[in-house]
């Protein structure tokens, strides 16, 4: 069993998911987890949304500190810490948990019609995620329409830009995170 199975293993056996393993080459063994999201049944409301304490990131790291010690793993430093606000999505859980959200996303290969509004080389798009209408597949949904400034006041017959929406599969998907946006203003409207 290779190291990366075990950290995970011993992880998942604390209740936690293994969200990014990263070592470096100064000797930086970097671990981030979070607790288990599942999916709410239909008709069910949705559980509020828990964090990962430092309590929950000094457990691990104790954990991590004795197997790391058995498996003569070399390492100088270990960081045990949460996603953060820029989460990375990796698998398909991570997808239907963020659904709604606005996420950065960066594909393997350009894609998009010469005669389309996309661009027929753009790779990065920043939306809102969205299952497909087949149900299996995914979409990003955005609006090339530039955010209005802070006291700008916005004409009430000015038509919106219309939203676009790209379809993708998960095996297309070079890279995912949530979108790091921070509002400073307080809860967003209907929280």
């Amino acid at each position: 069993m290779s190291w990366q199975d075990t950290i995970a293993q011993t992880v998942t056996g604390l209740g936690f998911d293994l969200v990014d393993l990263e070592r470096s080459a100064g000797g930086l063994l970097r671990v981030t987890i979070d607790l288990p999201w599942h999916a709410p049944q239909p008709g069910e409301p949705a559980a509020p949304e828990q964090f990962v304490t430092v309590e929950d990131c000094e457990t691990v790291t104790r954990q991590l500190q004795y197997l790391l010690e058995v498996e003569g793993l070399d390492y100088r430093r270990l960081e045990v810490g949460s996603p953060g606000i820029d989460r990375p999505l990796r698998h398909e859980v991570d997808y239907q948990r963020f659904q709604g959200e606005v996420i950065d996303l960066t594909l393997k290969a350009p894609i998009g019609a010469t005669g389309g509004a996309v661009a027929a080389n753009r790779k990065k798009f920043r939306g809102t995620l969205e299952r497909a209408a087949d149900g299996v597949m995914w979409q990003v949904v955005w609006s090339d329409e530039p955010p209005v400034k802070p006291g700008q006041r916005v004409s009430k017959k000015r038509e919106p830009a219309p939203l676009q929406a790209l379809t993708f599969a998960l095996a297309d998907v070079q890279q995912a995170r949530l979108a790091p946006i921070v509002n400073f203003k307080g809860r967003r409207a209907g929280s």
